[in-house]
């Protein structure tokens, strides 16, 4: 009751399916929730260019820059176009493991799941610890606390989202908009002041040659371009959440899609010019948009905005993931290759089991990799990519099979994207893989391998569940010899009473009963025996002793003994009196010995154990 209480508090009253409709949202709601991700990834994806070129002093950092951000949004465009033929493609949802189980198959398919299971939920560390970061860049002093501040913040963002997809698009969809038009306000400023001379780019050697030869050179450019390209996660979430439009869903889904990569990409030149026009480089404890802020407004009031608006909208795109990931489960459920309760929608009509099994998943990275984000970005643009490339080149089939009108263009776009994305892949892979990149190679085909050997178990239970006419009267006609009725019994009770009543309803004239006393203390146990041959001589009271004080012990082996002379057909039947206490806090008062009774005699299939409760009232 308590635990209900407060949920109730936290989460809301259930909803009704009717209300499911109601929870679908409109575009100007959806490109918040579903974008949020993608638009907030200009918080950390330049910065990731910038970490690269900067690590080689000799290097003139900014001669490759920017072409590196126009190459980034460009390839921004092709993989938006891609996911907006996917739409259109497969309206039903699912994005990259939709299509490509359309198209490539099942193995390729669950790749793009593991891969984007892989993605949201490093979507969600990545995206936290990136507010956080933002947070500390402005209030240096709560840096020792980020790990503890990004867990709170996550416990939040879960209690937010099982309140269902209404509540959760109200609750984000604002500080979002309030975050494009400070990042708005940002360009204008920069490029005002730019314009009429006011601001200053800083002293650093941008004309140096780098020494390098090329090989090395065009290394150290492919990996600032494949981390730079970080900021195109988030682009696959409209495609997964198409269900959750207001209808028309895939026309909405269309043009949400496209609306916010002309966003995304306009943030990334205008900020990507400015961090090049200023000079900035990477700061220990300042992220670069920090200290671009800081330059056009100084440590005014509207820099501390833009900084907390930053950090918002950085933590808000952990909701992308919220959004993306318990529907692909969803999806993968009903196909059976993840357990079929990720299926369910709970009481705020939300898929509840997705949102905490990703909280959990992305809580024990944060703690496992300290919030380091660098590190997790690494990881993250592999998961991401992996699912573009798959996406992509299921559009390639998709695309040779229907022949349309242009298809061998689309088909072209498509290809080129998808070998982009694959040497995206590639390239972290080589680079940072003895910094944590490994661990996704590993994880991948595991998480494979789980959702085949989930899929294999499933299509056991189903064949051993069906139920033919034959296999009915079969079961209906076979004879189930007798049945051995066990009551375990601490003391004669209320609830004694009630199981042996129900015991003498259940069993025929040539079924036995049993009562089973264990005893550790002699005198008690006769005690007990002689108040039980009063109330109930005609039931046999079976004294086991428990020289160790145990409980269970001696039930188990009492079973395991009668087991072993009973008919093959026989049945044991054990009934444990319970009684159930009006108030949860009570319950901790009490041994739980009834429950450790039936896990121990669950591996028995000859072993049917029933619970007969008997209700406090106060």
């Amino acid at each position: 009751m308590l635990f209900k209480t407060i949920s109730r508090h936290l989460i809301g009253k259930p909803l009704e399916n009717t209300k499911l409709e109601a929870e679908q949202m409109p575009k100007w709601k959806a490109l918040p929730i579903f974008s949020s991700d993608a638009l907030s990834s200009v918080g950390y994806g330049p910065e990731q260019i910038a970490i690269v070129l900067a690590s080689v002093p000799t290097l003139a950092t900014y001669r490759y820059f920017g072409p590196i951000v126009l190459a980034i949004i460009a390839l921004l465009f092709i993989v938006a176009l891609s996911y907006t033929q996917v739409v259109r493609v497969n309206p039903g949802g699912g994005g990259s493991y939709g299509i490509a189980m359309k198209y490539l198959g099942v193995y390729p398919a669950l790749t793009a799941g593991a891969a984007l299971l892989a993605d949201y939920i490093l979507t969600v560390a990545v995206s936290i610890s990136s507010g956080t970061a933002a947070l500390v860049s402005a209030f240096p002093v709560l840096h020792p606390y980020h790990v503890y501040i990004d867990l709170g913040v996550l416990i939040l963002m879960m209690i937010v989202n099982l309140r269902g997809t209404r509540e959760a698009s109200t609750f984000f969809v604002w500080p979002t908009y309030f975050f494009l038009a400070a990042m708005g306000i940002t360009l204008v400023g920069g490029f005002y002041q730019i314009w009429n001379g006011t601001l200053t780019a800083h002293t650093v050697a941008v004309e140096t040659v780098a020494p390098l030869n090329q090989a090395a050179l065009i290394l150290i450019v492919l990996r600032a371009f494949a981390n730079g390209c970080s900021s195109m996660t988030g682009v696959e979430a409209i495609a997964n959440g198409v269900t959750m439009f207001k209808a028309p869903q895939q026309k909405n889904a269309i043009e949400t899609t496209a609306i916010m990569a002309c966003i995304l990409a306009t943030m990334l030149g205008g900020l990507g010019y400015l961090i090049v026009y200023l000079h900035l480089l990477p700061t220990q404890g300042y992220t670069l948009l920090s200290l671009l802020v800081e330059d056009i407004f100084s440590r005014t009031l509207i820099y501390y905005i833009i900084q907390i608006l930053m950090m918002v909208i950085l933590y808000i795109a952990a909701n992308t993931a919220y959004n993306g990931l318990p529907p692909l489960l969803s999806f993968m459920a009903v196909d059976g290759y993840v357990p079929r309760y990720f299926a369910n929608r709970g009481e705020r009509l939300s898929y509840s089991n997705g949102i905490e099994a990703l909280t959990i998943m992305a809580g024990i990275l944060i703690v496992l990799f300290q919030g380091n984000n660098e590190h997790l970005i690494s990881l993250y643009a592999i998961g991401v990519f992996l699912s573009f490339t798959i996406a992509q080149s299921a559009m390639v089939v998709h695309w040779r099979q229907c022949r349309e009108r242009n298809w061998r263009l689309f088909a072209g776009i498509n290809g080129f994207g998808a070998l982009v994305t694959a040497c995206v892949v590639v390239i972290v892979l080589i680079t940072k893989f003895i910094y944590g990149a490994w661990i996704i190679v590993l994880l991948i085909p595991t998480l494979v391998y789980m959702f085949l050997k989930i899929h294999h178990h499933y299509d056991d239970v189903r064949e051993q569940l069906l139920l033919t006419p034959e296999e009915y009267t079969k079961v209906m006609t076979t004879d189930l010899g007798h049945n051995m009725i066990v009551i375990p019994i601490a003391s004669p009770t209320q609830a004694v009473a009630r199981a042996i009543r129900h015991a003498k309803i259940i069993s025929g004239p040539e079924d036995k009963i049993y009562a089973v006393h264990v005893y550790s203390d002699e005198e008690r146990g006769k005690k007990i025996k002689n108040l039980w041959q009063k109330l109930e001589p005609d039931i046999e009271l079976i004294m086991l002793q428990s020289p160790y004080r145990q409980l269970t012990d001696p039930l188990i082996t009492f079973i395991q003994e009668m087991r072993k002379e009973t008919a093959p057909k026989d049945t044991i039947t054990v009934l444990i009196p319970e009684f159930e206490t009006k108030k949860l806090w009570h319950r901790l008062l009490h041994n739980q010995s009834g429950w450790l009774l039936r896990l121990r005699t669950l591996p028995y299939i000859d072993v049917v154990v029933s619970t007969v409760p008997l209700q406090f009232t106060r």
